[in-house]
């Protein structure tokens, strides 16, 4: 991922797609005499029907996208995740998997084949997602590389109702949730909201509303000068999941930090971050539809909303002492053995998927259990659930 502050012009098309959505935002800041929270512009720009970034059609993750996700890397990911859903699944004696936001569908894929070969197959592989375009991708691609069980693999639309039996996955999900955004200056906190200037978005800071004050007094933060996010959704979020969520394991693969991580000092201008085109840069006000918006993880907060949702915490690591436990060396040396010519390709996976300086400190993962007392050996070394 390369970071600038230039970026590629957009196609003609895909303008055109953007100022269309921008006439949508603007409608609604014109209907409001201080503009929209950059929550809701962040909702909008990502989830408007038919418009937003992630309901368009465009595509989005791949060579061909704005980002690649460690399913997309290697396949050696999906085959850990699997061996921990495998267990998780022989404990259970079955059931069902459940994979929010699937991406182009190559997780499912991976895992279904490596299930397959543990002879522990779900009863169903159930797909959220709310992207027309993805879900048709997710379709060929499991059509391609296990048509044999695709018959398994139901599309859903919302969450199945409750009674859920088996094993949630979601790997980059909680990233793009749309957030909050605050300033503090001098003891005073504002929300960062979303005008109409100049024929541009621009921002404007307002007093914060109580709900917002009252999370920022929270977290006891000493700083004369700071911005940052809250991802306010997030016990609803879980609240929502505990009531699908009968028996099992909650899975979630994504980067960020704990707490007191998330808001040191140090860590003053934030986490926002857009892609587009394989590019990374800090403008979520252009190209509305045309690019992703994300924002690091506090999973402190992912913690308490769970927990609060009646899901115990059950495992917390960095996603490279996760997949060490998960079998990746074993994974890594049958692909070995069986492709010797692909020794250098297979090593730099690895080494992207878990060294510090990629993805293996920088991501984390975080499992959350109902009616679940099982150690799970993800976790069996390494576990940081006291640093949450």
């Amino acid at each position: 991922m390369q970071f600038t502050d230039t970026l590629p012009m957009p196609p003609a098309d895909a303008l055109e797609h953007c100022n269309q959505l921008i006439h949508k935002i603007k409608a609604e800041i014109e209907q409001s005499d201080n503009g929209i929270s950059f929550r809701r512009y962040m909702e909008m720009a990502l989830y408007e029907p038919a418009y937003g970034y992630y309901v368009a059609g465009m595509r989005k993750i791949g060579e061909a996208g704005d980002f690649t996700t460690a399913p997309e890397i290697s396949p050696l990911f999906s085959q850990c995740l699997a061996k921990q859903t495998h267990e998780i699944l022989e404990t259970l004696g079955g059931g069902d998997i459940l994979e929010l936001g699937a991406g182009s569908g190559i997780m499912a894929a991976d895992i279904l084949k490596q299930l397959e070969i543990f002879g522990s197959l779900p009863a169903h592989y159930y797909i959220l997602d709310v992207s027309p375009e993805l879900k048709q991708r997710q379709k060929e691609t499991l059509q391609k590389y296990v048509p044999h069980l695709l018959e398994r693999v139901i599309w859903l639309d919302q969450l199945p109702n409750a009674g859920f039996v088996g094993v949630i996955l979601g790997n980059e999900v909680l990233d793009a949730m749309p957030v909050d955004v605050f300033t503090l200056a001098n003891g005073i906190a504002k929300e960062r909201r979303v005008i109409w200037k100049d024929d541009y978005f621009a921002y404007q800071d307002e007093t914060a509303p109580d709900l917002l004050n009252s999370q920022i007094d929270k977290l006891g933060l000493d700083v004369s000068s700071y911005l940052s996010e809250i991802n306010s959704n997030l016990p609803a979020w879980f609240k929502a999941i505990s009531n699908t969520l009968k028996q099992g394991i909650v899975l979630l693969i994504d980067y960020g930090y704990t707490q007191q991580e998330y808001y040191h000092p140090e860590r003053h201008m934030g986490t926002l971050m857009c892609h587009y085109q394989h590019r990374a840069h800090d403008n979520p006000l252009i190209y509305p539809s045309l690019q992703d918006i994300t924002a690091s993880v506090d999973f402190t907060a992912v913690a308490n909303a769970a927990s609060d949702a009646d899901m115990d915490v059950q495992g917390f690591t960095n996603q490279a002492m996760f997949l060490a436990m998960s079998g990746l060396e074993g994974f890594f040396i049958e692909r070995l053995n069986n492709n010797p010519d692909q020794q250098y390709p297979l090593a730099q996976q690895i080494r992207i998927l878990s060294l510090p300086a990629e993805m293996g400190e920088r991501f984390k993962v975080i499992a959350l259990g109902k009616e679940f007392t099982q150690t799970l050996s993800g976790f069996s070394q390494g576990d940081q659930r006291h640093r949450l």
